[in-house]
C-alpha cells in the first residue's frame, strides 16, 4: 500500500496508520430538520472514524447527503459523503464532487444506488448516465489526474479518499471476490462491505481476497448490523436481496427471549468485531446501526473501540 496521505480524510490516516478503523452509519431525516441531524450525528462523535452519510438510502427521499455531509463538517465531524448513480448524469456527478471537497469533505462512498421501484416514487426516471465502477474511476482521474473524464483541467482537483461497497453474498458467490477486484483495480482506496451474518461465508471471501492480493492495495471494511429482534432477522433473510443470515442466528435470537432480543443482537455484533480485528486482510469494521445511533457509544465501549485515535 503507499504510504503518503493524499486526502487530509481522518480516516485516511487512520488506516494508512495501521490502526484498526471504525466507521459508522447517519441517515438524513426525511425533511430539512436539521436539528433531529445533529441530535443523531453527536451520538456518533468521537465514537467513530467517519461517519457514513447516506444519498436517499432504498430509493427514498431526504436531505441530500451533500448537504448533511456539510453540516457534520461544521459540527467538527468526519462525513463519508455517499453518491449514487441513480439520480444524476456526469455533469452533475462531477459537479457535486467538486462541491463537496469545497465544503471540506474529504471521503466519498461511490455507489450504484438502489433502484426507485423499492423507494417512495417508484414512478421516478432513474439516471445511471454511468456505473459505480465508472464513478470509482472518475473520482480518481479528477483526483490524481486533475482532470474531467472529457481531459479538461481541474484548478484544484477534489482529493477525496475514495470508497466503494461491496457485497460478499449474491450469487454467485465466487464472482462476488472478482468484482471486488474491478472496483480496486478502478481506483477504490477503501471498501466496505454490506452488513455480515454468515462469518463462515465471509472468511472464505476473506481468504480469497487475500490470496489474490487485494487487501495490499485497498483496506476492507466489514460491515455490521446489530439485529434489534426476531423479526429483523427474518425480514434481512426473506426480504433484502443479497444477505445471508443463518437460521442458526435467528434461532440464537429467539432463545434469548422477546425482552433481551436487543441485548443479544449486540452480543452478535461484539462477537463479531472481536473475530475481525483478528482476520486477515480485514483493516476496520463499519457499523451501521440504523436509527440505533444512540447505542454507538455503548458498542463502541464494550468492543474496546475507544479511545479512537489520536492523530
Amino acid at each position: 500500500m503507499m504510504d503518503t496521505f493524499k486526502s487530509g480524510s481522518r480516516l485516511e490516516k487512520v488506516l494508512r496508520s495501521g490502526h484498526f478503523a471504525f466507521t459508522g452509519e447517519c441517515g438524513p431525516p426525511k425533511g430539512a430538520n436539521v436539528a433531529h441531524l445533529k441530535e443523531k450525528m453527536a451520538h456518533l462523535k468521537d465514537m467513530v472514524d467517519a461517519v457514513n452519510i447516506t444519498d436517499n438510502q432504498t430509493a427514498v427521499v431526504r436531505m441530500s447527503s451533500l448537504a448533511a455531509s456539510a453540516i457534520m463538517v461544521g459540527e467538527g465531524m468526519e462525513p463519508n459523503y455517499q453518491l449514487v448513480c441513480r439520480d444524476r448524469n456526469r455533469l452533475a456527478i462531477m459537479s457535486d464532487i467538486l462541491g463537496a471537497y469545497s465544503l471540506g469533505i474529504r471521503n466519498m462512498l461511490c455507489l450504484s444506488g438502489d433502484h426507485q421501484k423499492f423507494g417512495n416514487f417508484p414512478e421516478a426516471k432513474n439516471v445511471y448516465d454511468i456505473d459505480s465502477m465508472q464513478l470509482i474511476a472518475m473520482v480518481k482521474k479528477m483526483r490524481d489526474e486533475g482532470r474531467f473524464i472529457n481531459g479538461e483541467d481541474i484548478d484544484v482537483p477534489p482529493r477525496l479518499f475514495i470508497g466503494a461497497a461491496a457485497n460478499p453474498f449474491a450469487d454467485p458467490f465466487e464472482f462476488r471476490v472478482h468484482r471486488l477486484s474491478a472496483k480496486i483495480n478502478a481506483g477504490a482506496d477503501f471498501i466496505q462491505t454490506q452488513c455480515i451474518y454468515n462469518m463462515d461465508k465471509f472468511r472464505k471471501y476473506m481468504e480469497m481476497a487475500v490470496d489474490m492480493g487485494l487487501t495490499e492495495n485497498c483496506y476492507i471494511l466489514a460491515g455490521i448490523t446489530p439485529l434489534k429482534s426476531v423479526r429483523m432477522a427474518e425480514y434481512m433473510a426473506g426480504q433484502v436481496p443479497g444477505m445471508d443470515v443463518p437460521v442458526e442466528l435467528i434461532d440464537r435470537l429467539k432463545a434469548a427471549g422477546k425482552g433481551n432480543y436487543a441485548e443479544e443482537g449486540i452480543r452478535i455484533a461484539l462477537e463479531q468485531i472481536a473475530e475481525f480485528r483478528e482476520m486477515k486482510g480485514v483493516a476496520g469494521v463499519h457499523l451501521m446501526a440504523i436509527e440505533w445511533e444512540h447505542k454507538v457509544p455503548e458498542i463502541a465501549e464494550r468492543a474496546g473501540m475507544l479511545p479512537r485515535p489520536s492523530l
